[in-house]
């Protein structure tokens, strides 16, 4: 009978090798999917409160604070439903992460300076109109 359990093992059919392919780490738990959805309702339920309540008046801070809580909102996405950490895929899903977080921030920061210039060149401003007016005096 010893001999049937070792050749059992010896063509591969033991129970570990299911598990080879998974490492650790790289799925989530009831309780973290549901810390994970706790955080991302808190996340948004708080800009949404931010902006119907009106609390903060300047609404240059406001955007601002919302841009935060959504940045937050995303790693809080990656790391509790994508499972992205340092341990998956020998690091190499959270170097992708970073690079793809990298260029988003200069694609949307180069995107909003653009946008800035475009409009503090291209717009007409009050005082151009005072002047048009003052052209046309006799």
């Amino acid at each position: 009978m010893s001999d049937a359990v070792h050749s059992h093992d010896a063509h591969g059919h033991g129970h570990d090798h299911h598990d080879d392919h998974h490492e650790e780490g790289s799925h989530g738990s009831f309780g973290s999917y549901m810390i994970g959805f706790g955080l991302s309702v808190i996340l948004t339920a708080i800009p949404f409160w931010l902006v119907m309540s009106g609390v903060l008046v300047n609404p240059q801070l406001t955007g601002i604070v919302i841009m935060a809580f959504a940045a937050v909102q995303v790693i809080v996405h990656m790391i509790y439903f994508l499972h992205m950490n340092t341990r998956v895929e020998g690091g190499w899903s959270f170097m992708a992460m970073m690079l793809t977080i990298v260029l988003v921030v200069i694609v949307l920061s180069g995107s909003m300076w653009v946008m800035f210039h475009l409009n503090a060149n291209m717009m007409p401003h009050a005082d151009m109109s005072a002047m048009h007016n003052m052209s046309e005096m006799p």
